[in-house]
């Protein structure tokens, strides 16, 4: 690539017609990408396909760095509703991301930066204010080649920054979406210019079954596939989803229709546990075929999959194993991936349990109503989990499960608002303060136990203001909490606006509560524990950020091996 614009860096922005700005010590082809782009529909897996991929190549030895870029105009995730677009996960840096960076970091094992997510309202409005300090030399700023060119800037940075082998950029949303063609159209550029040896485009498509059919109907793959050749891109790998196994035939007419060689064109039908996706498509040598776009299979030569089908063993439980019963007392209810988080951080629990782990959702509005009883609710639930949140739809009933947990010995284990509503629940009925509340909920409550943050008095935005990302945490001695994590200090991911109110902590200590967890000047509470009873612990953060499939948050784990047990 000879072109002087190639050389450019984000401090001195080219007025030519083609701006592709690199940063300082950018060098082509030292850092490979892959470019993960959906087709046919939304939700079939691709951030499965992704996760799974990264940690293949991790296991072959490549450094890997995954990143998404969403197509939607929102800075960050932050302000998302969960039911539209899953949970909000947020980073040991404070981002606020899509769900599918949890998925990275959970089979990475690692921490992922703002730097691994970007949005087309973070690109805009990155835009804008170099447009407004004068940095585009007096052209008309356009989609191509500023916006293709921001897009560019930030993978190739990722890059520099991370010194990575090799790059995996998932696109959000589906091949023909509007709001996403500039994306593909910069990952297009990308190619041209670090030339087709050092980026690897992967369609992970869909094969329909209609149930009045009984067979699998390509169609719809094939016409996604012709939708991304015609913006340029010829994919050089093909994922396809599917309900069963994918049939010969199928692969053949894909593999003719994409113009792709058969080994080329991979299957990947639903099974049982993803924890042993890995060594399934390594068996089918997806990797191997990656790395051979890329040129890599000599540097990284193939391993065997011995490592992998171990992995995925110890990720497993035995359908016949002892089962446990969780409750969760949330507010976005009917979507699966509301509570992802939680969801996978019980689901390491039961690998190193060797216990199966099943959820049951409690509607906490249903028991606000006058005939409901929260003894039926309860009936089965060997330990109660009350998520994070915000709002006032249901939590009177979620303060009504807490104090059945607590008067019942049922184990408990609060988060973040469940920690805010334990206390106000104790501080109504242990300590005599009816009408407690949080002013979030209640600003005229007479005994605000949970108040704002004093540092989120005068702010008035929402995105990105809260009180976010990885905090360390100081633990008691002698406590419940520093036997459980073994340590008097641990560093843990927040994302809230209220806290304990200050003025209520002697009050609470005196009714019995335990604080054994709190910031560095004892400020901010961040753990509670309830002593007498078998397990009564909830915490201001969020464990279930930083826990790993063969690595449960000690919490989490002590929490199920209690509710596993007879109290």
């Amino acid at each position: 690539m000879e072109d002087e614009t190639l050389a450019t860096t984000d401090f001195k922005l080219s007025s030519d017609e083609f701006y592709s700005p690199q940063p300082e010590g950018y060098v082509i082809g030292k850092t490979k990408y892959v470019v993960i782009i959906g087709s046919v529909i939304s939700g079939i897996g691709k951030g499965t396909i992704s996760s799974t991929l990264c940690k293949l190549l991790h296991d072959r030895g490549l450094h890997v760095e995954p990143m998404k870029l969403e197509a939607y105009l929102n800075v960050d995730s932050g302000t998302l509703n969960p039911y539209r677009h899953g949970e909000v996960f947020v980073l040991d840096d404070g981002t606020e991301t899509d769900l599918d960076l949890g998925s990275y970091e959970r089979l990475l094992g690692k921490n992922l930066t703002g730097e691994n997510f970007i949005t087309s309202g973070k690109v805009y409005q990155r835009i804008i204010q170099k447009e407004r300090e004068g940095k585009y030399l007096g052209r008309d700023v356009q989609f191509i080649p500023h916006v293709t060119g921001e897009i560019k800037l930030a993978v190739r940075s990722l890059a520099v920054k991370s010194q990575a082998d090799v790059i995996l950029i998932e696109i959000g949303g589906t091949v023909g979406d509007y709001e996403n063609m500039f994306a593909i159209e910069a990952l297009r550029e990308l190619s041209y210019e670090e030339g087709k040896e050092n980026v690897c485009f992967l369609n992970v498509t869909y094969i329909l079954e209609p149930g009045s059919l009984g067979e699998q109907k390509s169609k719809a793959a094939q016409l996604g596939v012709k939708a991304l050749m015609e913006m340029g891109v010829q994919p050089d790998i093909l994922v396809c989803r599917s309900e069963s196994k994918m049939r010969d035939s199928i692969k053949s007419k894909l593999s003719l229709y994409a113009n792709l060689s058969p080994s080329r064109v991979f299957g990947a039908h639903d099974v049982g546990n993803i924890y042993s996706l890995p060594s399934v498509l390594r068996d089918e040598k997806f990797d191997e075929a990656i790395c051979q776009v890329l040129h890599l299979q000599e540097r990284f030569p193939k391993k065997d999959n011995s490592d992998l089908h171990e992995w995925s063993k110890r990720m497993s439980v035995d359908s016949d194993a002892p089962e446990i019963t969780i409750g969760i007392a949330g507010k976005y209810l009917g979507a699966s991936d509301t509570y992802m988080s939680i969801i996978k951080a019980l689901e390491h629990c039961g690998f190193a349990l060797k216990r199966n782990i099943f959820v049951k959702w409690i509607d906490t509005t249903v028991l606000e109503k006058e005939d409901a009883s929260v003894e039926e609710v309860f009936h089965g639930i060997q330990g109660l989990i009350v998520p994070g949140g915000f709002g006032s739809r249901g939590v009177e009933g979620k303060i009504l499960c807490i104090q059945y947990c607590r008067e019942h010995n049922i184990p408990f284990l609060g988060l973040c608002y469940g920690f805010q509503l334990a206390l106000v629940e104790f501080a109504r009925h242990v300590c005599a303060l009816n009408r407690a509340h949080t002013t979030e909920i209640d600003a005229t409550t007479p005994y605000p136990v949970i108040d704002i943050l004093p540092e989120q008095k005068k702010v008035w935005t929402k995105g990105g203001t809260m009180r976010l990302g990885g905090h360390d945490v100081h633990i008691k001695f002698g406590s419940d909490a520093e036997r459980i994590h073994g340590a008097n200090k641990i560093r843990r991911r927040f994302r809230h606006r209220y806290e304990c109110n200050p003025e209520y902590i002697p009050s609470l200590e005196n009714g019995g509560i335990v604080f054994s967890g709190f910031d560095s000047e004892k400020k901010i509470m961040q753990i509670l524990e309830l002593p007498g009873h078998p397990f009564f612990m909830a915490t201001q953060f969020h464990p279930e950020f930083t826990s790993r499939p063969d690595d449960p948050d000690p919490l989490f784990l002590e929490f199920v091996r209690i509710s596993g047990t007879d109290v």
